[in-house]
């Protein structure tokens, strides 16, 4: 008799203390049910919807090669005086370049063997051509080239994307930074690659203090980080800033706000600058050359070198109201190449997880 009455009496608190979970939440984080986006970190854990954004985000790998010509002063060459027969000419002088760089993108289509990346402009923008003129004793430029480089191929892969052709710029928007890349994977292989399909939120409606996801791959690690939003100098756009973990390779990472608790998450924004400072150096070498003993005075060339020094902890973002009227604007460019944007723009609600 004495174990028969000790099993509803264990039974009866795990019972209350089920059924009144959600009435405890309701009291502790009050802020779970106002409609805003949420400013307090989550209350319960969500790493598997985090997993699962994450496998939408994919690292993207970009190298630009140039033929560069190089002029003396005294040629006293200019913009119009070069042509292809030119540069001919100036064969032995010529050098090849090579200019990497490594960033962010998030499938936001996948049909028919197609997939379609949202990015920054900036990291897939490399110029046809780049021009270097020479300065004045005043510093100021001259009509007069010192270098000319001609580019003579792009390639762009996602890194973790097997079974398709390299990447090709499908819309770019160079005042928005925006781009759309496209990429055709062999049969079945585009079975294998998650899209982004979290509703579109409303950077507008983001406050001081508002909670964001990260998503990317800053200095090449595929990474989720937190941040906190700052609205300081905020223009019309929307546009905000996060203070998280960003470094080179962040640009493109997506930004996503929580509403009313998680998994609620909307995207709100991608991160598309890394405030630096930069500043020149004189440096004994070029990049490549052996170490100088540095107790040994040097008494070769001295070249000077660019550096930029990242503002950790600040980063930039541009809000998903230009993200729309971007797509928007290129819908018909984007369709007229097998890539129907609509269906992600206006993307049903996320499965459903327990």
């Amino acid at each position: 008799m004495k174990h028969f009455l000790s099993r509803p009496i264990l039974f009866i608190p795990l019972f209350l203390f089920a059924s009144c979970r959600s009435s405890i939440y309701k009291d502790m984080y009050p802020t779970l049910l106002d409609g805003r986006y949420d400013s307090e970190f989550p209350y319960r854990g969500c790493s598997k919807q985090l997993e699962e954004v994450s496998e939408t985000v994919k690292r993207i790998t970009v190298m630009a090669n140039y033929k560069a010509y190089s002029f003396r002063r005294s040629d006293s060459v200019t913009i119009t005086a070069i042509t292809n027969e030119f540069l001919d000419q100036m064969e032995p002088v010529a050098v090849h370049q090579q200019l990497n760089a490594a960033g962010t993108g998030t499938i936001i289509y996948n049909e028919s063997s197609r997939i379609g990346v949202l990015t920054c402009a900036h990291l897939v923008d490399y110029a046809d051509t780049v021009v270097t003129p020479y300065l004045d004793p005043s510093f100021r430029v001259t009509p007069y080239i010192r270098t000319y480089a001609v580019k003579t191929n792009q390639f762009m892969f996602l890194n973790d994307v097997a079974g398709g052709t390299a990447l090709d710029i499908l819309a770019l928007d160079r005042s928005a930074d925006l781009a759309v890349l496209g990429q055709t994977l062999t049969e079945n292989k585009n079975l294998l690659v998650k899209t982004f399909r979290y509703p579109l939120g409303r950077a507008k409606q983001l406050e001081w203090g508002s909670f964001v996801y990260l998503f990317g791959y800053p200095s090449g690690y595929r990474m989720v980080t937190k941040g906190i939003v700052s609205l300081s100098g905020r223009p019309a756009t929307g546009s905000f800033v996060v203070d998280a973990v960003v470094s080179p390779g962040s640009s493109g990472s997506i930004a996503l706000a929580i509403r009313d608790g998680v998994p609620n998450f909307e995207l709100v924004g991608i991160i598309k600058m890394i405030p630096a400072q930069a500043s020149y150096v004189l440096t004994p070498a070029k990049e490549g050359f052996v170490e100088y003993d540095a107790l040994e005075p040097y008494h070769g060339e001295v070249f000077v070198r660019r550096n930029s020094e990242i503002q950790q902890g600040i980063a930039v973002a541009i809000p998903v109201e230009t993200i729309v009227t971007f797509l928007y604007k290129h819908q018909s460019q984007l369709a007229r190449k097998g890539y129907d944007i609509v269906s992600w723009l206006n993307p049903p609600p996320p499965p459903a997880t327990k």
